[in-house]
């Protein structure tokens, strides 16, 4: 982003052009008279800073009028913020600093000091779509589908996620109140003692007879390398068959889930391309891996959502497992990141997604293979793998499979 000097001064030309500063058109150029001497710019880019006429001129009466303290830098980033918001599209956002740094932390997987949640905005609510096992926010009875509409008693929405994030992070051993709105339950607050969440995002386990389970929990830095790492050791324990579980994955970095997708895709083969609004298609192939041909079933529910989608996608496309579980969220769209200075960053949606298929998901989600509804009454329970329907169903499954 360029420094706040020459963002006034871009602004102060622009003020000067709406305030009838003396102008002399030249076929398709405009001679600006400044007090310094003449500018001379594009008609295109006059016409361009006069649609921002109104910005130029609130911030002048700001100046001119407001009875108190006026931050440059507030201004610009809060005019930002209104632009994405405009959109109406939950997932261009622009993120200041702290926002950029909670942001950052979790894709790259570092540890840090909160509650140990993952957040989505949905319906322009902060909905909790995963509580990490034995982190302060499942000790508080937090659970995932929850809305979280204030912490600490400041009003929250969903286009503000980040900070959201931001808010429920501090220094260890400091408690948080976050107020829940819960379906059927109505609002409540709860309590939870901030800690140090050392996260990762794939576990796993051998189960009886010859079965694997992984859970990925979203798509991070180091899952593609940490789910090789742990099917490898799942292998060498006398794998047959494999549950992964991509319930309340809400997604994560494209690259990782096509190290984790190329492990059961034949290398060579589509497993996602995207589209972008000039119609550029960019194919993404499996890089071949250790699963192929390995029994395999997938866990979704309606958190399963964008990356995690993708790979159940080439999965459903090339019959390489059976989806059991639940329709899942339906993010058919593609984010990128750029910094835009001041360690601010611009996270703008720039495609959309296909199946290998030439399915696109988004607004509609996937229905599974098998559909096995999770009951509301164990929503509210502590989680038991062994009255958990869709668990047992895949278990049933994976089982007929490796026989």
């Amino acid at each position: 982003m360029i420094n706040n000097k020459k963002k006034w001064i871009i602004f102060t030309v622009a003020i000067l052009i709406v305030t009838n500063v003396l102008t002399f058109l030249i076929g398709n150029r405009v001679t600006l008279s400044l007090p310094n001497g003449n500018v001379e710019i594009s008609r295109t880019s006059l016409d361009e800073v006069m649609k921002f006429k109104k910005l130029f001129l609130v911030r002048e009466q700001l100046y001119k009028y407001y009875d108190g303290k006026i931050d440059d830098n507030a201004l610009v980033n809060g005019a930002i913020k209104g632009m994405t918001n405009s959109l109406n599209d939950p997932y261009t956002v622009f993120m200041d600093a702290e926002e950029t740094k909670s942001f950052n932390n979790q894709l790259q997987g570092q540890e840090y000091v909160g509650v140990g949640i993952q957040v989505e905005n949905r319906e322009d609510k902060v909905t909790v779509n995963a509580v990490f096992e034995g982190s302060p926010a499942e000790k508080a009875g937090v659970k995932s589908g929850d809305s979280i509409i204030k912490v600490n008693g400041t009003q929250i929405t969903g286009t503000e996620l980040n900070k959201a994030v931001s808010l429920m992070k501090g220094k260890e051993g400091t408690n948080v109140t976050l107020t829940i709105q819960r379906a059927g339950k109505g609002n409540f607050d709860v309590v939870a003692k901030r800690e140090k969440i050392e996260y990762n995002t794939v576990t796993g386990q051998m189960l009886s007879n010859s079965i694997g389970y992984i859970d990925i929990s979203m798509f991070d830095e180091n899952t593609g390398e940490n789910f090789n790492k742990k099917l490898q050791e799942l292998k060498n324990s006398g794998m047959k068959g494999l549950i992964l579980d991509l319930r309340d994955n809400g997604g994560g970095i494209l690259d990782d889930c096509l190290d984790v997708a190329s492990n059961f895709v034949d290398k060579g083969k589509t497993v996602v391309y995207t589209v972008d609004k000039n119609g550029k298609k960019q194919v993404y192939k499996s890089k071949g891996g250790s699963a192929i041909g390995i029994p395999l079933v997938v866990l979704t529910n309606g958190n399963t959502a964008s990356a995690s989608e993708i790979f159940s996608g080439a999965i459903k496309d090339y019959k390489a497992g059976t989806l059991i579980g639940e329709k899942t969220f339906g993010k058919g769209v593609v984010q990128t990141s750029f910094n835009t200075g001041d360690n601010t960053q611009l996270k703008v949606t720039i495609s959309k997604w296909y199946t290998p298929l030439d399915e696109n998901i988004n607004h509609k989600g996937f229905q599974p293979d098998m559909e096995v509804k999770y009951p509301q009454e164990l929503l509210n329970k502590p989680y038991d793998r062994n009255s958990d329907p869709q668990f047992k169903k895949a278990l049933e499954v994976i089982s007929s499979k490796i026989k």
